[in-house]
């Protein structure tokens, strides 16, 4: 195989020469990605508000539009649902932006369901079906409802601080997968 081939399994349009071709911007995205996690976990109270900041204004934009939307499609019937979670979409992103610290607790205490929940969902999940690998998904399970567990017992004191943090960890782990991506293109 080439350079131009493309691999079992890519995606139509993959080229390994332009895959090579963008290494450095792989390792760019890479390092900017390790840096601004970094940042993102010391300054994990500061990542949490502007997360929670910029998921208002995302919702406040996606809501306007989706209000709108609903007058363009009059014809579909679904004018006062699409209406109606347009506005909620708004109120609720308007409320995340005027209110950062109360909705960084909400959402963390959510957060510490989800996992809980999530976590039980694949221990019971994988002890009862047995499908391939299923020890793996048993370990997920676990680890997620542990951190449920601890997010929840430090919770409210964990709304300030547990969200960046976890941004942080997932840019951290995004970055080192740019990095060694374009580690393998060199090859």
């Amino acid at each position: 195989m080439n350079d131009t081939d493309t691999p079992l399994g890519a995606p139509a349009g993959f080229s390994l020469a332009d895959f090579q071709q963008n290494k450095g911007w792989f390792l760019a995205l890479g390092i900017l990605l390790i840096s601004v996690g970094t940042l993102a976990i010391i300054y994990d109270f500061m990542a949490t508000l502007i997360s929670v900041f910029f998921f208002g204004w995302i919702l406040i934009f996606m809501g306007a539009y989706e209000a709108v939307q609903a007058f363009w499609q009059t014809k579909w019937g679904g004018l006062f649902l699409n209406l109606a979670m347009g506005i909620l979409a708004v109120v609720v992103g308007f409320h995340l932006v005027t209110s950062p610290v109360d909705s960084a607790l909400v959402l963390t205490l959510l957060l510490a369901v989800y996992f809980m929940v999530i976590g039980i969902f694949r221990i019971v999940a994988s002890l009862t079906m047995r499908f391939p690998n299923w020890g793996w998904v048993l370990f997920s399970g676990i680890v997620s409802f542990i951190l449920g567990v601890l997010t929840k017992q430090q919770w409210p004191l964990s709304g300030l601080w547990i969200i960046g943090l976890f941004i942080g960890i997932d840019m951290i782990f995004s970055g080192w997968s740019y990095v060694m991506l374009s580690l393998a293109a060199r090859k």
